[in-house]
């Protein structure tokens, strides 16, 4: 019996990770060419992520608490939660920028490439076992 919940939930997992996937390629795709013409435009690359990455959280917000997990809790803590992983996520993302193209001098427009999906990563663990957990479990925590 154990052994079918595991295989439950290896499969719910997945089904999550794949719809995670689909509305992060959605979003980051618009939002990486955004970067691009920001930045070719002659805005700075760091200033370009702070502007962009406020309006991607929140549109992924809606999508990922709905389509992603299937969250049925409380708006108001999972938000508060989300904005804390958002801000951890953003974090991550100057700093890849920092270390690999101002201080390594790799191009901007691979770093922040590679950083979308780094990013992606911290942030569907970070939504599925902090933002998002099951509200059954937050309620008996």
């Amino acid at each position: 019996m154990v052994d079918g919940a595991r295989f439950r939930q290896a499969g719910r997992t997945w089904g999550q990770l794949l719809r995670f996937a689909v509305l992060g390629v959605a979003f980051n795709a618009g939002g990486y060419m955004l970067y691009l013409l920001l930045t070719w435009l002659g805005v700075a690359p760091k200033l370009t992520v702070s502007l962009l990455y406020p309006l991607g959280a929140l549109a992924g917000f809606l999508g990922n608490r709905k389509l992603t997990f299937s969250y049925r809790g409380s708006l108001f803590d999972s938000g508060l939660r989300y904005a804390l992983a958002h801000t951890m996520g953003y974090a991550l993302n100057l700093a890849l920028l920092a270390v690999f193209a101002d201080r390594l001098g790799y191009p901007h427009q691979w770093v922040q490439a590679v950083a979308v999906f780094v990013v992606a990563g911290f942030l569907f663990v970070a939504f599925k076992c902090f933002v998002f957990r099951h509200a059954t479990t937050e309620a008996r925590s």
